[in-house]
């Protein structure tokens, strides 16, 4: 087989990509408040982002319980699918393709986004760390602890899986492409894996199959409702932080690939840990995945052009997600072809606020072109 690159098509189940670059879900808490609605200016955002051979929207809670931080959007009620559909007519005209990320943050909330009630979670065992929670009196947002959740009964799991179907069923009607079920970063999915958040003594907690029932519940819900090619999921076998260290997480995994595989899900994306100093996903844990499934892999962590070029070559992933070069970088398939220079994001406009720092970023320029040219005195 030759080796892919990076600006090499691939289809993708219905879905026919220009390149094998995907940018990536971010949460970006701009949605219009009240009521968790996308608006314009997202869809101004996306489109502007339409040249990315896949788009994988920031997280979309399935229901209000799902939601764990500020101006977040949802998926849950006819005013976000009328909004989402801005968002999804705005990237088609623009040729481009999205994926609606569907989202359940499980413990990693705070009651004052449940009308006083504790967040939710398989086991009662708290979140180490916190939420952006803005104060409704002040209209500021400060970082906030999660307190104790509170374990789900049996009956309103099977409420949650429901929840995705049909926040999955939503997301088609309001014209994306496919979904991609967040199963990563410590929210309810990754949640119900891992030994660390995970301590039932049911039929979803325990052993290996237990702790993967929710996993398969929600994977089957959801691509039984709008089709396994048009469904992908996110997984991180590699955190740890947020409390999430699970000593059985890498076979727990591989057992959820083998799931995925026989689903003939569209695909596995992989988010590898992506602080200066972490770990690299080991090969032979890679070519453990490729072996167990066998639909379309994405990788995510702090690649460049180098380091994405040389895994698709190894066979090791299909696509590369890019997060953050995406943000100041609206153009940013052409920059990582052409070798251009990369803009620098602003950190303080990253979460909340309007348009600056979200859709005032421009496109490469020949005015920028010459400056890049010009020889300092």
């Amino acid at each position: 087989m030759p080796t892919a690159d990076l600006f090499q098509p691939l289809q993708l189940g219905r879905l026919d990509l220009p390149n094998r670059i995907v940018m990536a879900p971010m949460t970006r808490s701009r949605s219009r408040q009240p009521g968790d609605v996308p608006q314009p200016i997202n869809a101004t955002y996306y489109a502007q982002r339409a040249s990315a051979g896949l788009i994988v929207t920031e997280a979309t809670q399935v229901s209000p319980q799902g939601k764990g931080y500020s101006f977040t959007p949802g998926i849950h009620d006819a005013a976000q699918v009328e909004g989402w559909r801005g968002v999804t007519d705005a990237v088609h005209a623009a040729g481009g393709r999205i994926f609606l990320q569907l989202w359940h943050v499980g413990r990693m909330s705070h009651p004052d986004f449940h009308g006083g009630a504790l967040p939710v979670a398989p086991s009662a065992i708290p979140f180490e760390g916190q939420v952006w929670k803005v104060d409704p009196a002040t209209g500021v947002g400060a970082m906030v602890d999660c307190p104790v959740p509170r374990a789900l009964e049996v009956d309103e799991i099977a409420a949650i899986v429901d929840d995705f179907r049909q926040a999955a069923l939503r997301a088609i009607e309001a014209g994306f492409d496919g979904v991609e079920i967040h199963g990563a970063n410590g929210y309810l999915v990754d949640q119900f894996l891992r030994t660390s958040s995970n301590q039932r003594e049911d039929a979803y907690g325990g052993s290996r199959a237990n702790r993967l029932r929710f996993l398969r519940e929600v994977v089957d819900a959801v691509s039984e409702a709008v089709g396994a090619e048009r469904t992908g999921i996110r997984l991180a076998p590699f955190l740890t932080a947020r409390g999430m260290a699970c000593p059985d997480i890498l076979p727990t995994i591989l057992e959820a690939a083998a799931h995925l595989d026989r689903r003939g899900l569209a695909y596995l994306h992989l988010a590898e840990a992506d602080w200066d100093d972490a770990p690299r996903f080991p090969d032979a844990f890679r070519r453990d995945i490729r072996a167990r499934f066998g639909g379309a892999i994405i990788v995510a962590g702090k690649y460049d052009t180098p380091r994405a070029r040389a895994i698709l070559a190894d066979g090791l992933a299909d696509l590369v997600a890019f997060g953050r070069p995406f943000v100041a970088n609206p153009d940013l398939p052409r920059r990582l072809r052409e070798g251009l220079p990369l803009a620098s994001l602003d950190p303080a406009t990253l979460f909340g606020g309007d348009a600056r720092g979200y859709i005032d970023y421009p496109e490469w320029t020949a005015d920028d072109a010459a400056r890049a040219q010009e020889i300092p005195a």
